[in-house]
């Protein structure tokens, strides 16, 4: 995938029936299918069940199953409330008939209210001082280890770009915090609200699980750690687009038990909040 319409492709699922849609995967470098992917398909096939206008708000999701990218995926929409001012559906994602995932989403009607929110972090780091994942392939490409260069070499529909660069040769432990840009790459002036919400899912599952790693970066890596996304919740504050760079700063309050938290809060580049993310993810040492 190369642009915003390539990943429309994959997120925009076939309809089967009023409540159940097809959907289909590509890879992001890891061999099961990339879990943003089925967080934004799920959110795409709640949305087709929504006819009132409602706009999501909030979503909450377990990942149960690893999926095969080899496999179509059928997602089945529940409709649990249709109130006067919520709407809530769940969503059951499954592969040869066995189920792989599940998700509960609310969406709520247009109102106002009392308003505000944390600040962006000052004096950060502007997108154009930075390099992007492409550029770091680029400058350090023949340096960098075999999987990341790999990892690094997949198209993708998305320019990240982290204000921090880790030297992943360097074995040091590092603060579990991480401020990471992103943009879409291709036309995004047809975006509607729903669609970018979308969107934006797909992308929040991605830099998210690396923060919790962060801190025992002298001798954890994605080589020697077993890790998944377990589950997977987002809130949406306000309407965005697309149109210019938007920051995910995140950070990793805990690691125990062979699981890593993550959260994370999404801002424009003039500091709006738009969303804020939370993970855990399993980070199992494996013995060799």
């Amino acid at each position: 995938m190369n642009s915003v319409d390539d990943l429309l492709n994959i997120l925009q699922l076939d309809r089967i029936s009023d409540n159940q849609f097809n959907g289909i995967s590509k890879t992001v470098g890891s061999p099961t299918v990339f879990g943003g992917q089925v967080l934004a398909q799920a959110l795409n096939a709640a949305y087709r069940s929504i006819t009132n206008n409602r706009v999501l708000h909030s979503m909450h999701a377990y990942f149960l199953e690893a999926g095969d990218l080899k496999l179509s995926i059928q997602y089945q929409v529940d409709t649990m409330r249709d109130g006067g001012s919520f709407s809530v559906r769940r969503v059951t994602a499954s592969q040869n008939n066995k189920v792989i995932f599940i998700l509960s989403a609310s969406f709520h009607k247009i109102e106002k209210g009392y308003e505000h929110q944390i600040k962006m972090k000052p004096d950060i780091k502007k997108p154009e001082e930075l390099l992007s994942w492409d550029d770091m392939l680029d400058t350090y490409g023949e340096f960098l280890p075999k999987k990341t260069k790999t990892f690094l070499e997949i198209p993708r529909p998305v320019e990240f770009k982290p204000t921090h660069i880790n030297n992943p040769l360097e074995k040091k432990d590092l603060p579990p915090v991480s401020d990471v840009w992103f943009k879409l790459k291709g036309d995004v002036d047809q975006l509607n609200l729903a669609t970018c919400q979308q969107i934006l899912t797909y992308i929040s599952d991605y830099n998210i699980l690396s923060v919790a790693l962060q801190p025992h970066a002298s001798k954890a890596h994605w080589g020697n750690t077993q890790t998944a996304s377990l589950d997977h919740s987002m809130w949406y504050y306000r309407d965005f687009d697309f149109s210019d760079w938007l920051l995910f700063s995140l950070e990793s309050p805990n690691s125990s038990n062979a699981r890593g938290f993550a959260k994370g809060n999404i801002f424009t580049r003039d500091g709006k909040l738009v969303a804020s993310v939370a993970q855990e993810g399993l980070m199992r040492p494996i013995n060799k």
